[in-house]
């Protein structure tokens, strides 16, 4: 297939409709903010560490938020069900995605706050 074939299918919807992108884009984002959150987790309980805690723990928050919204919007508006080219069940498994991504990153906010909280203070 050429180029310029490869361009107008995607266009038409023959290769990635615009259901599944919308999907994609939602495990994507939920996927980097699981990503984020679990390396925040890591690294908290470290003395030494050479990415910040917190800074990507608000990342994974934020990037899990975003991909949830992603996904419950999809959901909320594909047409047809499970099976036709939608992306409906990829969003059905980013939400989870996404939310996990948020509890994650709020873990690794409370681990890197109990860690920088003197004794007694």
């Amino acid at each position: 297939m050429s180029a310029p074939a490869a361009l107008m299918a995607a266009a038409e919807g023959g290769i990635i409709g615009d259901g599944r992108t919308g999907a994609s884009l939602a495990l994507l984002a939920g996927a980097f903010g699981v990503a984020l959150a679990w390396l925040a987790t890591r690294r908290a309980g470290r003395r030494i560490s050479s990415v910040n805690p917190r800074t990507a723990g608000m990342a994974a928050m934020a990037t899990g938020a975003a991909g949830t919204v992603l996904a419950v919007l999809h959901l909320a508006t594909a047409d047809g069900g499970p099976g036709t080219g939608n992306g409906l069940v990829g969003a059905v498994v980013a939400v989870p995605l996404g939310l996990g991504a948020l509890v994650l990153g709020r873990r690794a906010l409370t681990r890197s706050a109990a860690r920088t909280t003197p004794p007694g203070g």
